[in-house]
């Protein structure tokens, strides 16, 4: 059997990446698919955390901007995650897999509270941990949850599943077709050069931890696999060389 190079993984799902095509809601398609390559690397061994975002339903950001309270608006995007994560468990348990939803804000009749020694327990009897409601603060994107969350869970490496898009450029390769992609970043290449990959607050705790990043297009077939068993797929960002 193949032996993986991590351990123990966090997998940062946008909301947008759950949508598929249409861009609003939840494409079911698109999650079985996903449920599919989680569940191949449980059977490999590997521990799974999943963080979810909610930008497929709401983004409080953006509502923020249009009069509503920015408190209000992001705990109605908390919800908006708990929406998707449980739209991935229920196609994680359809594939075989056994899940447990904790939420950062306590809403007991659908999922666990978050309690970090629990989350390891699960992850540890080969449970897909799915992490939803943010860090449960208003002001804190997902991609700050997942840079919590790895630190917390002892996670060795945060894979970024992004649509379309096969790793970090020096622009959109969707606007400019002479972007450069990068193959290996420093941290500070994320915070100094502005890109847009994850907020600075979850790039700079990334690097407080040295928990490296690894971003990639979960639309390639077993890519989640092919980087787990440590093929170098995407862009990997770490405490490697640096990109002026």
């Amino acid at each position: 059997m193949e032996q993986p190079e991590y351990r123990r993984i966090v997998v940062k799902l946008s909301g947008e990446a759950l949508a598929g095509e249409g861009g609003f809601g939840i494409d079911l398609n698109v999650v079985r698919r996903l449920a599919g390559e989680i569940l191949d690397v449980c059977r490999m061994g590997v521990q799974v955390a999943a963080v979810v975002g909610g930008g497929n339903i709401w983004r409080g950001a953006t509502a923020s901007q249009a009069g509503i309270d920015r408190s209000t608006a992001d705990h109605m995007g908390m919800l908006a995650t708990v929406i998707n994560a449980l739209a991935l468990q229920a196609a994680l348990e359809a594939a075989g897999a056994e899940t447990r939803v904790q939420t950062a804000i306590d809403m007991r009749q659908v999922a666990e509270p978050y309690i970090r020694r629990r989350a390891i327990r699960h992850l540890e009897k080969g449970r897909v941990v799915i992490l939803a409601a943010g860090t449960g603060n208003p002001f804190f994107s997902t991609d700050t949850a997942a840079a919590l969350r790895a630190a917390e869970l002892e996670a060795e490496v945060i894979l970024m599943a992004k649509r379309g898009v096969d790793g970090i450029y020096s622009a959109d390769p969707r606007v400019d077709p002479t972007a450069q992609k990068y193959d290996e970043l420093h941290y500070l290449d994320l915070l100094n050069q502005g890109l847009a990959v994850m907020d600075s607050t979850a790039a700079s705790l990334c690097m407080e931890n040295g928990i490296p990043i690894i971003v990639f297009n979960f639309e390639a077939p077993g890519a989640l696999r092919r980087i787990c068993l440590g093929e170098r797929i995407g862009t990997f960002v770490g405490g490697g060389a640096r990109h002026e």
